[in-house]
């Protein structure tokens, strides 16, 4: 039987614990993914997840599962309960208008992540907020690993012009139609390639929706028409880039051809993939010899601006005085930064 001094102390236990709560100041935050399935947002949500253990706030994720349906009926249910601050990586970003307009009612701050909507949608109310990386800067850094594998000069490519003609042929997998990354980064590769002199033919564009299982099947018709001049695979994302490797070392590519007892760029069939993104399992196929680069889409940096971002609307300062640049009070831009094999 519990004597009065236990009890004075359980109950004291209990208080102070109450204190402690309420003194924290501990809000709700909504962490909504456009599909927790995909390798990037599933890596960047665990990076703000770490993040978030360091502060006060309490992170609250839902998954959409790609589908703008199950995320409205999740923003509806939200609402009900309403958290402090939202942070949204939106299925369709010309949803974002509707969505914005839902949390501005309720006086919700919200901050977009990873697709990033039209910029008439952002100025609907002030805050309201984008975090992410310029989708050109990854094109322009994919076109560069490609034209110093050539050799950096255009009128001279070096032996991976493997017919001689003077041209880069080759194709892009592509993310989904439509999608404002992925029309970006499609369009910077080749802009920057014909910007600094390049002969490029685009044999192909397949679109695989961000996904490796689509990019694999898709090699099969991309090899059959065009797999005697293919000389380079430009992926949007690393997810695509790891499943066109995958059906291209089961067609015969990529294989020690040289006997040096590794995979290396001296293979006769060998072949440049680049990706973005910077998965690590893409890392690994750079440290394997198959993939020949990927531009690193840098979660970490992403998540901490995210978190700080938050810190700085939720104790009552101005974004503007978040520790990140904030762009036209509105936009904070992280680097993407390359890496290719050795």
């Amino acid at each position: 039987m519990m004597g009065k001094r236990g009890l004075f102390v359980l109950l004291l236990a209990g208080f102070l614990l109450f204190l402690t709560q309420c003194s924290s100041g501990e809000k709700r935050v909504g962490i909504f993914l456009y599909n927790g399935e995909d390798p990037f947002v599933r890596g960047l949500n665990e990076e703000m997840l770490s993040q978030f253990n360091r502060t006060i706030y309490r992170p609250e994720v839902f998954d959409a599962l790609n589908s703008q349906v199950v995320q409205n009926e999740q923003i509806e249910h939200i609402l009900e309960n309403p958290v402090d601050l939202a942070i949204i990586n939106p299925v369709d970003r010309l949803g974002a208008h509707a969505i914005i307009r839902k949390f501005r009612d309720e006086n919700i701050p919200v901050i977009f992540f990873n697709r990033q909507p039209l910029e008439r949608d952002l100025d609907l109310w002030d805050s309201c907020f984008y975090v992410g990386a310029t989708a050109e800067q990854a094109g322009q850094m994919q076109a560069r690993m490609i034209m110093h594998l050539f050799g950096d000069d255009p009128d001279r490519l070096n032996g991976y012009d493997r017919n001689g003609d003077g041209v880069i042929q080759g194709i892009i997998i592509r993310g989904e139609q439509s999608h404002q990354d992925s029309e970006i980064r499609t369009r910077e590769v080749r802009d920057t390639l014909s910007r600094n002199g390049f002969s490029f033919e685009l044999l192909t564009s397949v679109i695989a929706n961000w996904n490796r299982k689509e990019a694999y099947d898709k090699m099969d018709e991309v090899l059959n028409l065009h797999g005697d001049i293919l000389e380079v695979i430009f992926s949007n994302n690393d997810e695509m880039a790891l499943g066109a490797i995958e059906r291209l070392i089961e067609k015969g590519f990529f294989r020690d051809s040289n006997g040096n007892g590794r995979i290396d760029r001296q293979d006769g069939d060998w072949i440049p993939v680049v990706g973005i993104d910077g998965l690590p399992e893409a890392v690994r196929a750079i440290g394997a010899g198959t993939l020949y680069g990927t531009v690193i889409n840098d979660s970490t940096s992403q998540a901490g601006a995210i978190v700080d971002l938050t810190g700085a609307i939720l104790s009552g300062r101005e974004p503007e005085d978040s520790p990140d640049d904030l762009e036209k009070g509105k936009y904070i831009w992280t680097d993407y930064y390359p890496l290719v094999s050795e």
